[in-house]
């Protein structure tokens, strides 16, 4: 015969314990993961500057070292953005505008695209890039896209 015992008692609520840690925002947090991240990635703020850059996104894109590029705008001349024609020709305004970075930031959604980058620098290699970026928001407010590469 089984036997069913029931007991009440009080809901044991741990207490708060107080945080040691600085209080931070989505975007300050999303700086910090992708500064050490391993993977390439990269964080823009809503003005298209860079906030955090992995060192492999550098590696990746042939742009020296993070701290050579963080502050700058995207596209400051560090980058030259081509299209897919033989002739390697820059891309327009326009076509800029759609590039996975700003169109999230220009959107507020998910942006995805293939980009041919180059870096400014003499002989740099050609490479061309999957990119698929996300607006990142704090406290509902655009603040930034975050976006990550792979090699294509």
């Amino acid at each position: 015969m089984a036997h069913v015992e029931l007991s009440l008692s009080e809901v044991f609520v741990p207490a708060a314990q107080a945080s040691t840690e600085p209080e931070c925002d989505n975007f300050d947090r999303w700086s910090s993961t992708v500064t050490n991240a391993d993977e390439p990635c990269l964080l823009i703020d809503a003005d298209t500057n860079v906030v955090a850059i992995s060192t492999a996104t550098c590696r990746l894109l042939s742009l020296g070292e993070p701290d050579a590029v963080i502050g700058l705008p995207l596209l400051s001349g560090g980058l030259r953005l081509l299209d897919f024609t033989a002739n390697r020709n820059a891309l327009t305004q326009q076509e800029i505008d759609k590039i996975p970075p700003l169109l999230a930031l220009s959107s507020g959604r998910l942006a995805r695209g293939l980009l041919r980058v180059q870096a400014a620098t003499p002989k740099a290699p050609v490479c061309t890039v999957d990119a698929i970026s996300t607006a990142v928001f704090t406290d509902d407010t655009l603040a930034g896209s975050l976006t990550f590469f792979s090699p294509v």
